[in-house]
C-alpha cells in the first residue's frame, strides 16, 4: 500500500513539474515590446492658488502662500527635486495654448502668480531653457454630447441623487481635512511626495466609485464613463500625440485627482514607463 502511494505521489510530482515547465515556456508580453520606453513623471498636486473649483474646499486657516517664506523656499526645493528627472517636455493642465504666457514668464512676468503652472512648470521649463510648454487638458464626451442633444444626455444620468448620504465620501473628506491641516507644517516636497503615492492616487479615484455608482439603469456608471474617466483618457490621448519616442522624458503638472487614472493608463501602456514621484535619485 505504501509503495502504491509513493508511486502515485511521484507520478503527480512529475506531472506537476511537467505542467510547470510547459507554462514557463509561455513568454511574457513584455518580451514582445521594445525595452526602451518614454518615461513619464506626474506631479499630482493641489492647486497652489486655491481657486475653490473642486468639490472639497480647503479652509482658509489651512491655506499656504507659496510666495512667502517658508513655502517660497520649499517651492525651490520642490523644483530642484523635480529637475533630477531631467525632463525634455513639460505638460500642464490647460485647454488653451499657454505659450504666450510662458514667453512672458521668461521675460519676468507672472512671477507673482501662485498657480503651480507658473511656480513649478514654467519655472522648470525656463531654468532648463525650454522653448515651449504643452497644454493637454481636454473637454469631456459628456459636454460634447450635451451640445448635440441635451435631453438625451440628461436622460443618461438623471437618476443620480447627488444629495444622497455616502459614508465613504464623508470619510474621504475627513482624510482630506486631516491632510490639509498639516499643509503648513509639512515641507511642501514631502507633502507632494505623499500625495503621489499609489494609495493616495487610488483613494482619490475611489471617491468616484462609491454611492453615486449604485443607481438604476447604470446612470452612475455612464456618468463616470462619459465625464471623469473620459476626460482623463482624452488627456492621455493628447500626451500620446506629443510623444516622439522612447527618448522622451515627460513631466506632467496636473491636479492630483487626475493622477490615479493617468497612472493606470501609463502603467498599462507598452509605450511608457511610469516614474514614481518619490523615487527620483541624484
Amino acid at each position: 500500500m505504501k509503495i502504491a502511494i509513493s508511486i502515485t505521489l511521484a507520478l503527480l510530482s512529475v506531472q506537476f513539474s511537467s505542467s510547470q515547465n510547459t507554462a514557463d515556456q509561455i513568454k511574457s508580453p513584455s518580451e514582445f515590446f521594445p525595452k526602451e520606453k518614454a518615461k513619464v513623471l506626474i506631479m499630482g498636486t493641489f492647486h497652489f492658488n486655491f481657486p475653490g473649483l473642486d468639490t472639497h474646499k480647503t479652509s482658509d486657516s489651512n491655506k499656504i502662500d507659496v510666495l512667502k517664506e517658508p513655502k517660497k523656499s520649499e517651492v525651490t526645493a520642490l523644483v530642484e527635486y523635480i529637475k533630477k528627472f531631467n525632463p525634455n517636455k513639460i505638460l500642464i493642465e490647460a485647454r488653451t495654448d499657454w505659450n504666450d504666457r510662458y514667453q512672458a514668464y521668461r521675460t519676468g512676468e507672472y512671477r507673482d502668480k501662485r498657480d503651480e503652472r507658473y511656480q513649478v512648470a514654467m519655472r522648470i521649463a525656463h531654468e532648463l531653457d525650454f522653448d515651449s510648454i504643452f497644454s493637454v487638458d481636454a473637454p469631456t464626451l459628456e459636454s460634447e454630447l450635451f451640445e448635440k442633444d441635451s435631453l438625451l444626455t440628461k436622460s443618461l444620468t438623471n437618476k443620480i441623487n447627488w444629495d444622497a448620504k455616502d459614508p465613504y465620501f464623508d470619510k474621504a473628506f475627513e482624510w482630506i481635512d486631516h491632510r490639509d491641516s498639516l499643509m503648513k507644517q509639512v515641507h511642501l516636497l514631502d507633502f507632494i511626495k505623499k500625495m503621489n503615492r499609489r494609495e493616495s492616487h487610488n483613494a482619490n479615484f475611489g471617491l468616484y466609485l462609491t454611492g453615486a455608482m449604485a443607481t438604476e439603469d447604470y446612470d452612475g456608471a455612464d456618468k463616470l464613463t462619459i465625464w471623469w474617466y473620459n476626460r482623463n483618457v482624452r488627456i492621455f490621448s493628447n500626451i500620446l500625440k506629443l510623444t516622439s519616442g522612447p527618448e522622451d522624458r515627460i513631466l506632467l503638472v496636473i491636479g492630483n485627482g487626475h493622477a490615479a487614472i493617468l497612472r493606470q493608463l501609463f502603467e498599462a501602456s507598452p509605450q511608457f514607463e511610469f516614474v514614481e514621484f518619490e523615487g527620483l535619485k541624484d
